[in-house]
């Protein structure tokens, strides 16, 4: 029935048998339709599709696996679609990010357990790109990621939006008195007028383009819009691809080595991407086996500058990044910092898929010479106030912040943050520095974006833009300020983040790479010995399994018990 180099294949444990349990395999998988010749050995392509109506930027990732198993069919596989758990970061309580590492053991177990050869993988939403190449590391069978696209830029009364970055804006202006009430809500369907993720750099945006820089998909998947027709050219494409990633046992491992995590962490620097890529990117590394921390991102990157004018760092947005020349021209510039030898699911380089790139827009993409801005990658802070680091984004900051020192204005947590932040009485001025306190993995739980917080009305009225902000949070991709993210350990685990009071000085440096809390070593000792840990926040379920196991933020925020792969080995039958 198959040849003996088919019969190696993973499918074939299933559809290759001629006894009873073959027969069950091809039969129930025929109730379509599908001719008995599918089942001859050829590639059987798992499409793990991340759609859903609850995952906006996804939606349209129906048509887009259409075009995938085009692609597969035309490359003489075999495609066979299946859902995995969407995290949708617009609507999802409390914080997408909570169930990230539940999507990818979703993914993971969903692509073991079943008779596949090689994997798709369709992502959008920022927390569906980590979690499912999470789950396919973990597996490492052959893989290939295609991300759903940007959304068309916002046009708002002759002016471009920019996804999140002008919400936030908007909002300070609405709180302000600046904008008003009617022109927020016009602005809702002006802002989001397309299929696609994020069209700024974003975490979705950033994790396309760390997707393509690690070499996991095709070039140019970063940056075509979601509807533009090419984004459906480059599905089709990768379809026909992982058909030949199969033939050539081109396994992830081979493809996301440490040299491939050094160029997309200085890809990231370049695009001025997000903070979340630093998380993200640890988690991945520590599922594949790579030796990542939070360290290299600082030693590999932070003198870089970047080189896309792009917003929330800049000025232009994705479809703007697209038309210049995308991430392909990006990396061109970045040929005298990145490895060249990396390979890419594509069979080539990282570099020879980049040499002969074109920058047809200087205003979008500068050249490495004469940046957009200069050392701008992400800063990652130590201190007593962050033992295991923080990190910060200088080309999302205010640059007279990132040497300032000021009074805590301290939030025990977000539900106090909100009550009080426009409270009247708030003892609070420009010069202060607001203090988040749990809101990290444990702490939310999930670690949510809040770290981005409102500045309070008082200090807008007076025309202030921009406050040195501190917290054990993320902060969505789309925001900006001088905000001082991940610190390590949070708060809920006991870090010293948790002992800090109001009227605490606290002085932040970023050129020394300082966060330090100007208490005595005996103070903070005797605060300690008053400080009680928080209880689980749920008793069963998901929450009270991530509350237990959740790694802290410089480790990736996975579950301890997930780092490390357990490969693809096929499970015994289930008769």
């Amino acid at each position: 029935m198959t040849s003996k180099k088919r019969a190696t294949r993973r499918s074939q444990e299933w559809f290759g048998r001629l006894d009873r349990d073959g027969f069950i395999y091809r039969s129930w998988v025929k109730n379509r339709g599908i001719p008995h010749d599918q089942f001859d050995g050829r590639p059987v392509i798992g499409i793990c599709n991340t759609y859903s109506e609850l995952t906006p930027c996804n939606s349209h990732f129906r048509g887009l696996a259409e075009q995938v198993k085009i692609g597969v069919w035309e490359a003489g596989g075999f495609p066979l679609e299946f859902p995995v758990m969407s995290l949708g970061e617009t609507l999802l309580r409390p914080t997408a990010m909570l169930f990230r590492n539940l999507a990818s053991m979703d993914v993971e177990e969903s692509i073991r357990g079943n008779p596949i050869d090689g994997v798709v993988l369709l992502m959008g939403c920022d927390k569906t790109t980590p979690s499912l190449l999470m789950g396919a590391a973990s597996c490492d069978l052959p893989t290939i990621g295609v991300s759903g696209g940007p959304m068309l830029s916002g046009k708002f009364h002759g002016r471009d939006l920019g996804s999140g970055t002008d919400v936030w804006k908007m909002s300070e202006e609405v709180r302000a008195g600046q904008m008003s009430q009617a022109q927020f809500f016009e602005a809702e369907s002006c802002m989001h007028r397309s299929h696609g993720h994020c069209m700024t750099m974003g975490t979705a945006s950033t994790m396309a383009s760390m997707v393509e820089a690690l070499g996991m998909s095709l070039p140019h998947n970063a940056a075509i819009p979601a509807v533009d027709a090419r984004r459906n050219l480059l599905a089709r494409a990768s379809g026909r691809r992982i058909v030949a990633m199969v033939e050539d046992d081109l396994v992830m491992s081979k493809i996301l080595t440490r040299a491939a995590f050094d160029n997309a962490i200085r890809v990231n620097a370049a695009i001025g991407g997000s903070t979340n890529a630093v998380i993200h990117l640890l988690a991945i590394a520590g599922r594949i086996g790579v030796d990542l921390t939070l360290e290299h991102f600082d030693a590999l990157a932070h003198e870089l500058p970047c080189l896309l004018n792009l917003q929330p760092s800049g000025r232009f947005l994705m479809e703007d990044f697209y038309y210049a020349g995308g991430l392909p021209a990006v990396i061109r510039e970045l040929e005298s910092v990145i490895d060249k030898d990396a390979l890419t699911v594509n069979g080539a380089t990282l570099w020879d898929n980049a040499k002969d790139a074109a920058n047809y827009n200087l205003d979008v993409i500068h050249a490495f010479a004469a940046p957009f801005k200069a050392q701008a990658g992400i800063a990652v802070l130590k201190g007593n106030l962050c033992p295991d680091g923080a990190v910060i984004k200088p080309s999302a900051a205010t640059p007279a912040l990132l040497k300032h020192t000021g009074r805590a204005v301290v939030f025990e947590n977000s539900d106090e943050m909100h009550r009080l932040i426009d409270d009247e009485s708030l003892d609070v001025d420009a010069s202060c520095v607001l203090v988040l306190k749990n809101c990290g993995p444990k702490g939310y739980p999930g670690m949510a974006e809040a770290g981005n917080m409102p500045l309070p009305r008082k200090v807008l009225r007076a025309g202030v833009t921009d406050m040195v902000r501190i917290s054990d949070a993320r902060m969505s991709g789309t925001a900006y300020g001088t905000v001082v993210l991940h610190v390590a350990p949070e708060a809920a685990a006991g870090g010293p983040l948790a002992l800090v009071e109001n009227g605490d000085m606290i002085e932040l440096d970023v050129k020394a790479r300082r966060l330090h809390l100007d208490v005595s070593d005996a103070e903070l000792a005797r605060r300690r010995a008053l400080w009680t840990a928080p209880r689980p926040p749920m008793e069963r379920g998901w929450t009270r399994l991530y509350f237990d196991h959740v790694q802290q933020a410089n480790l990736g925020a996975d579950l301890d018990f997930l780092v490390g792969k357990s490969g693809a080995a096929v499970p015994k039958d289930n008769h």
